[in-house]
């Protein structure tokens, strides 16, 4: 399957626990990677590694680069880009879904934080501008249905690598087990 990145833009410091919400929920639901663009925020970054390096990956995280050159060299590769909106094709009315996926391109979706400049929609920027709903919801909703039904819920059952630490599912309580390292 492609490989699927998420790029965050908009990022506003007072922001940082949706912002670190959106890219734990990228990571947990089967990208490759995330990347914070136009700023570089280090209590992300330390909160991203730390669960990565606990719970497993692989997992990227990179921060600072202009969304612009992130997007022009996404496509320059043969990736496409999916903005996630609550104005674009909503993804159970429409087969936008299917057209993303039967590109077998590499997919870099686009979540924002506040208003979205308009050239997001636009085809310079956008492959496609996906809806899961025409409603106000939040952006972390957006990005994890987007990605379930990507995945077809197959990343609910991901096994990562490296994992020092697993959580047992429980019907009560919290339980976690150590993974013995090789």
């Amino acid at each position: 399957m492609a490989e699927v990145v998420v790029l965050r833009w908009g990022h506003r410091l007072r922001d940082e626990r949706l912002t670190t919400h959106v890219i734990l929920t990228a990571r947990a639901l089967g990208a490759s990677g995330a990347i914070l663009s136009d700023v570089e925020d280090k209590d992300i970054k330390n909160t991203v590694e730390k669960v990565v390096e606990r719970f497993g990956g692989p997992f990227f995280l990179k921060m600072g680069i202009p969304w612009r050159k992130t997007v022009k060299e996404w496509r320059e590769k043969g990736g496409i880009v999916v903005h996630l909106t609550a104005y674009g094709e909503n993804i159970e009315a429409s087969d936008v879904l299917e057209r993303i996926k039967s590109s077998g391109k590499d997919v870099m979706v686009i979540v924002g934080s506040q208003k979205v400049p308009p050239e997001f929609y636009s085809e310079d920027v956008s492959d496609f501008n996906v809806a899961v709903g025409n409603e106000p919801h939040s952006e972390c909703s957006a990005l994890a249905v987007f990605l379930d039904r990507y995945f077809e819920g197959k990343e609910l059952l991901r096994k990562f690598k490296g994992a020092k630490v697993k959580i047992i599912p429980e019907k009560r309580g919290k339980k976690l087990e150590k993974i013995a390292q090789n």
